[in-house]
C-alpha cells in the first residue's frame, strides 16, 4: 500500500461507526497472520497463556476487563519487535459442562446413568462441537489478538497426555494418595468441590444452644446444624478453661442418642466464644474432623451422599434440612434447650453451579500433598524468580501458600480427566502413565480430577509438554500472567506448584512458569458495588461493543484499571469513552482534509536545535524552521511517550490511559490543532508545509500509542493518514524531543487564553461571538509572535478607530482591553451577575456554617473539611470577582 498523495486531500465519513469498520478490521488482521508467533524467530520472545475461560461461558465483564489488559501488553510487544504469543484456549469446566449436559438429557426425559457413562462422555463432546466455545467468537468482536493457531483445550490429546504425565510422576513421587477426609460436598451436583466452587453468603439461620449431660456434669454446646448432633462423638474444651476442668476425661450423655461422649480438652478451642465449649463431630465438620485425629475420636457418618439422615433412630430418612428442626423439636421436649436465637445470620457455603448448601462431608478421595510443592512455589516469590505485581500482594501470597493444607483433586464426575488408578485382583492397584494399558478385567477409579488440576498446567501443557517442543523452548516461561487477585491461591499457585514440579531439571530461574503475575481487581459499579444480579447492576460487555463500540468498551475498562484494586465502570463512562473516540476521528479527519501528512521517511519531523527555532527578533532561520506551537507538541508528544512507556512497564493501565487521554484530548485537539488553523490558512506555504508534517507526524504517533487499548478506530485512522498497511505492524514510538523554552511559552499562551476566555465569558459574551480588543503590552512579551493565533483562539477582531475599552484584564504581563458597549444587554447581564452573586454567597454561607460547627470539624473526615474549605475559597473568590464585574457595567 503506497503513501497517499499529501496534495490529494483524503476524506473519512463524517461520523465513525464502529460496527462497519471491526468485524472488516478484524478479519484482515487474522487473514494477514499479524496474531501468529513463530518459535522459530530470533526476536525476543514474549508469552501470555489466556486465563482459560469455561467452555459453558459468554463473554462477562470481568472477561473484558481482562482481556484488554492482556491484548494491551500483546500489542504493544508486537510494536516493540518481540516475537508475541498470546496463547487461547478453554477449560472443560467439568461440573458446569456436566450440568449442562445433563439438563438438555432431562428435556428428553433421560438422565445419564440412562445412557451410561460412555455414551454420556460422547454426547458431552458432541454439545461441544455443536455449542461450546461461543465465547471464542466474541473474544473476537472485543479485538483479542491471540494465535488462534495455537488454540488449546483442557481436554484435547495433548493436553490430556500431560495430565496423565503429570499425575503418574506425583503418584510415584508419593504426592498423591487417597484418604478419608472432609471435603465440600454439593448433595445435588454428587461431587466434591474445591474451596472456589464454593460461594459463601450471609444466610439467616439458628443458633441453638443445647445441654449434653445433667446436673453437675453437664456442659452447654451451641450450633447452627442441629441435626449434625447426632453425629457427636466429644464435647472439647480449652485445656486452660477453669469452668471445664473438672469435666476434662470425662463422659456426658449425648441426648437423643443414650450414647455417652468424652470431653477432651484441645487448644483449638476459643474460650471466650460462646460458652467455651463445642461439639465435635468429626465426620462432618473440617475443624472437628481435626479434633478427632488428635484425640484418636470416631467418625459417625450420619448423612449419605444426597443430605439424608442415616442415623438410626426417629430421623432416619429425613433430609437434612427437615431433620433440623425435628431434632429440634425433640430436644425441647427432652428439655435439652437452654436458648434459641432466630433469624441468626452466618456464612453458609453454596455450590457456585446450582445454589445447593454445601455440605461438609468425611469421604474417600484423592489428595495432592502440597508441603513441598508449595514451599516450593513460595520460595519462587522470595528469591524474586516471581514477581507480584503489585508487590503489596505477597503478605497475602505468603499466608496462604505458607499454611496451604493438602489439596482434594477427586470429583464424582463422568465429564473430566479420569484418575489414571486401576483396581486389580487382590487389591492389587496400579497408576498408569499415557501410552500404558490395564490388563484385562482391571477397573479404572470412576473419579475425574479437579478442573484446577488441567488448568494447573496451562503454562506448559499448551506449548506442547511433556514433549520437548520449540515452542515450548521459546515461549517457557511464559512473560507475564494476568489475572484477578481473587483466584491467586486456587490458581496462580498450582501453576506455580506444578511449573516448578514439571521443569525442575532446568536451570531455578527458567523452572518457574511466570516471570510476573499482574493482579487486577474485581470490576465494580460506578458506586463501588460489586457488580451482581440480585443487585441488578451487570454489565453485558457485548451491550456495550453493539451500542458504544469495541475501542469505547475496552477504554473504559483499562482506563479504571490499577494494579490490584477494583475497577469502578458506568455507562456514562462508557459513553465518554465513545465520544474521544469520535474527538480522535475528527481530529484526523480535519487533518486530512487540511493535507495533513508524515513527511518522507528520510525526512521525519527532526529534533529542532535552538539554532533553527524562530524567535520574535528572527521569525526564519531556516527554511526547516519549526513554529513554536510544533516545538511545543513534539516536546509534549516526546515526553507522553516516555511517560506512557513507564506506565506500562508498571501495569499502571489506568494511569496510561489517562495520560493519552489528556494529551489528545486537551493538548493535541483542544490547543495544537487551534494553533494549526492559522499557519494552515496562511498564505506562507513553507509554514503550512511545516504544520501539515508535523501534525501528520503528531497524530501517526498518537494512533500507535493508543494502539494496544483502542485497536480498531487506532487502525482505520493510522491507515487513512499513512497509506501504509496497518498500525499493528508499525514500530512502537520511540521519538525523543525536548524544548522547555517551547513548552513554557505555550503555556503562557493558554493561561493568557484561558484567563480571557473566562474574562469574556464575565462579560457577558458568547465563545462565538468577536469583539474588537486590544492586547496591550504584547510587543514585549514572549507572546509578540503568537498575537495572531490568540486572537484566532479568542475570537477578538483588532481595533479599529476610534476605539474605546470598556473592560479590561491583565494576565501574563498584557492588558486586554475589550470593547463591548453594544454588544451585550446590560440590564439583563447585571440580573444575571445578581442572581450569581446571590447563589455564590449562598454557596460561601453553608461552608461558613459547617466550618463554624467544632463538632463537624472534629469528626469528619480531614478530606471532607479540607474540600468544605476549597468551597469557601471558591464561593469567596467568585464574590469577589462579580462583584468587580458589577461594579464595572
Amino acid at each position: 500500500m503506497s503513501r497517499p498523495d499529501p496534495k490529494v486531500p483524503i476524506e473519512l465519513p463524517a461520523q465513525y461507526a464502529p460496527s462497519e469498520v471491526e468485524g472488516p478490521r478484524y478479519e484482515r488482521w487474522e487473514k494477514a497472520g499479524y496474531f501468529t508467533a513463530d518459535a522459530d524467530s530470533d526476536a525476543p520472545a514474549y508469552c501470555i497463556v489466556i486465563p482459560p475461560p469455561n467452555v459453558t461461558g459468554s463473554l462477562h465483564i470481568g472477561h473484558a476487563l481482562e482481556h484488554t489488559l492482556i491484548d494491551a501488553l500483546v500489542r504493544r510487544r508486537r510494536m516493540q519487535g518481540y516475537n508475541a504469543l498470546w496463547l487461547p484456549g478453554m477449560d472443560h469446566a467439568g461440573i458446569a459442562t456436566q450440568n449442562v449436559v445433563e439438563r438438555e438429557l432431562a428435556k428428553e426425559g433421560l438422565s445419564r446413568h440412562d445412557l451410561g457413562r460412555e455414551a454420556f462422555v460422547e454426547r458431552v463432546w458432541q454439545w461441544k462441537a455443536e455449542s461450546g466455545g461461543k465465547i471464542l467468537g466474541q473474544m473476537r468482536r472485543l479485538g483479542d489478538s491471540v494465535d488462534w493457531s495455537r488454540e488449546r483445550f483442557t481436554m484435547d490429546e495433548g493436553l490430556s497426555r500431560a495430565v496423565q504425565t503429570i499425575f503418574k510422576r506425583l503418584f510415584d513421587d508419593g504426592l498423591i494418595y487417597q484418604a478419608e477426609r472432609i471435603i465440600n460436598w454439593c448433595p445435588r451436583c454428587l461431587t466434591a468441590l474445591s474451596d472456589i466452587e464454593v460461594d459463601h453468603t450471609d444466610d439467616d439461620g439458628e443458633l441453638v444452644s443445647i445441654r449434653y449431660g445433667d446436673d453437675d456434669e453437664s456442659i452447654v454446646v451451641a450450633t447452627t446444624r442441629a441435626e449434625t448432633m447426632l453425629g457427636d462423638t466429644a464435647v472439647a474444651v480449652h485445656p486452660d478453661d477453669p469452668r471445664y476442668t473438672r469435666l476434662v476425661g470425662k463422659t456426658v450423655e449425648l441426648p437423643l442418642t443414650g450414647r455417652r461422649i468424652p470431653v477432651v480438652a484441645d487448644d483449638h478451642v476459643d474460650p471466650e466464644f460462646g460458652t467455651g465449649a463445642v461439639k465435635v463431630t468429626p465426620a462432618h465438620d473440617p475443624n472437628d474432623f481435626e479434633i478427632g485425629r488428635r484425640h484418636d475420636l470416631p467418625s459417625l457418618t450420619i448423612m449419605d451422599e444426597h443430605g439424608v439422615i442415616t442415623a438410626h433412630g426417629p430421623f432416619l430418612g429425613l433430609d437434612r434440612f427437615e431433620a433440623r428442626p425435628a431434632v429440634v423439636r425433640a430436644l425441647r421436649e427432652q428439655g435439652r434447650i437452654v436458648s434459641e436465637v432466630r433469624p441468626y445470620v452466618h456464612s453458609v457455603g453454596h455450590c457456585s453451579r446450582c445454589g445447593t448448601t454445601v455440605e461438609p462431608r468425611q469421604s474417600l478421595q484423592w489428595f495432592v500433598r502440597v508441603g513441598p510443592l508449595a514451599q516450593a512455589a513460595g520460595d519462587a516469590v522470595r528469591d524474586g524468580r516471581v514477581r507480584l505485581h503489585p508487590p503489596e500482594m505477597n503478605a497475602r501470597f505468603f499466608g496462604w501458600v505458607d499454611g496451604m493444607h493438602d489439596w482434594c483433586i477427586s470429583r464424582q464426575l463422568w465429564w473430566g480427566h479420569r484418575i489414571p488408578v486401576f483396581y486389580g485382583p487382590n487389591d492389587q492397584v496400579v497408576c498408569l502413565g499415557p501410552d500404558k494399558t490395564a490388563p484385562p478385567g482391571w477397573r479404572q477409579d470412576p473419579d475425574v480430577l479437579d478442573t484446577w488440576f488441567s488448568s494447573g498446567l496451562w503454562p506448559f501443557s499448551t506449548l506442547g509438554w511433556p514433549e520437548d517442543t520449540a515452542d515450548l523452548r521459546t515461549f517457557y516461561p511464559n512473560s507475564v500472567l494476568v489475572t484477578g487477585y481473587d483466584i491467586l491461591f486456587f490458581w496462580v499457585v498450582r501453576m506455580m506448584m506444578f511449573g516448578l514440579y514439571a521443569m525442575r531439571d532446568k536451570p531455578p530461574a527458567e523452572a518457574v512458569p511466570f516471570r510476573v503475575v499482574a493482579l487486577h481487581g474485581l470490576v465494580r459499579d460506578q458506586f463501588g458495588k460489586k457488580i451482581s444480579k440480585s443487585r441488578g447492576n451487570t454489565v453485558d460487555p457485548l451491550d456495550w461493543i453493539d451500542r458504544f463500540g469495541a475501542d469505547a468498551t475496552r477504554f473504559t475498562m483499562a482506563r479504571g484499571a490499577n494494579p490490584g484494586g477494583d475497577i469502578a465502570i458506568s455507562e456514562e463512562w462508557a459513553a465518554g469513552s465513545r465520544n474521544f473516540c469520535n474527538k480522535l476521528w475528527n481530529a484526523v479527519r480535519f487533518a486530512l482534509l487540511n493535507g495533513a501528512h508524515l513527511p518522507a521517511a528520510a525526512q521525519a519531523p527532526a529534533q529542532p536545535s535552538p539554532a533553527q527555532a524562530p524567535s520574535p527578533a528572527h521569525p526564519r532561520k531556516s527554511d526547516i524552521s519549526y513554529s513554536v506551537p510544533d516545538r511545543w507538541i513534539l516536546s509534549r508528544l516526546s515526553a507522553v511517550i516516555a511517560e506512557v512507556d513507564q506506565l506500562f512497564e508498571a501495569f499502571e493501565f489506568g494511569k496510561v490511559c489517562d495520560v493519552l487521554y489528556h494529551f489528545a484530548w486537551d493538548e493535541v485537539c483542544d490547543w495544537y490543532l487551534e494553533l494549526a488553523k492559522v499557519p494552515l490558512t496562511s498564505d506562507d506555504q513553507q509554514a503550512a508545509e511545516t504544520t501539515r508534517q508535523v501534525l501528520g507526524f503528531v497524530l501517526d504517533q498518537l494512533l500507535r500509542l493508543l494502539h494496544p487499548v483502542m485497536p480498531f478506530v487506532t487502525d482505520e485512522l493510522w491507515t487513512a493518514l499513512t497509506g501504509e498497511e496497518s498500525v499493528m505492524v508499525a514500530s512502537w514510538p520511540a521519538f525523543s524531543y525536548a524544548d522547555p523554552a517551547a513548552e513554557a511559552e505555550i503555556s503562557s499562551l493558554m493561561r493568557l487564553v484561558t484567563e480571557i476566555r473566562r474574562f469574556r465569558s464575565d462579560q457577558g459574551l458568547r465563545p462565538s461571538q468577536r469583539v474588537a480588543a486590544r492586547l496591550a503590552g504584547i510587543e514585549g512579551t514572549p507572546l509578540a509572535g503568537h498575537e495572531e493565533r490568540i486572537r484566532s483562539l479568542l475570537r477578538l477582531d483588532p481595533p479599529a478607530d476610534g476605539f474605546t475599552a470598556s473592560a479590561s484584564l491583565e494576565v501574563e504581563g498584557i492588558t486586554a482591553e475589550l470593547d463591548v458597549a453594544g454588544v451585550i444587554d446590560v440590564a439583563a447581564e447585571r440580573r444575571r451577575m445578581e442572581k450569581d452573586l446571590a447563589a455564590a454567597r449562598a454557596e460561601a454561607e453553608q461552608a461558613m456554617r459547617k466550618l463554624g460547627n467544632a463538632e463537624f470539624t472534629a469528626k469528619a473526615p480531614a478530606a471532607v473539611v479540607a474540600k468544605t474549605r476549597q468551597r469557601l475559597e471558591a464561593a469567596q473568590a467568585d464574590i469577589a470577582r462579580i462583584e468587580q464585574r458589577l461594579a464595572s457595567i
